[in-house]
């Protein structure tokens, strides 16, 4: 499921090396709802950890994304798996 949201972004993670071959990386931007700020978690993977090198904290974005979950020992997870950030101009 692929979707799309438009944010101001507020903080970057580092890059985490799970394995030689898996690299992990998270940033969160900021929404406005109707009443309340909304802060919103994505995750980039491997050769697209370096993607949200080019933006600076408070600068707008727009998401693209896909909605991924999976169940783990009877726990159930979701990820918002970004795969292509761009700037709002």
């Amino acid at each position: 499921m692929s979707y799309e949201v438009k944010g101001i972004l507020h903080a970057i993670q580092d890059t985490r090396r799970v394995s030689e071959k898996f690299s992990t990386r998270s940033f969160t931007i900021k929404v406005a709802d109707d009443k309340y700020e909304q802060f919103i978690t994505f995750e980039l993977i491997n050769d697209r950890t370096d993607m949200i090198d080019s933006f600076g904290i408070g600068e707008e974005l727009t998401v693209s994304f896909n909605l991924k979950g999976r169940q783990w020992q009877e726990k159930y997870f979701n990820t918002l798996e970004a795969w292509k950030v761009q700037g709002i101009f």
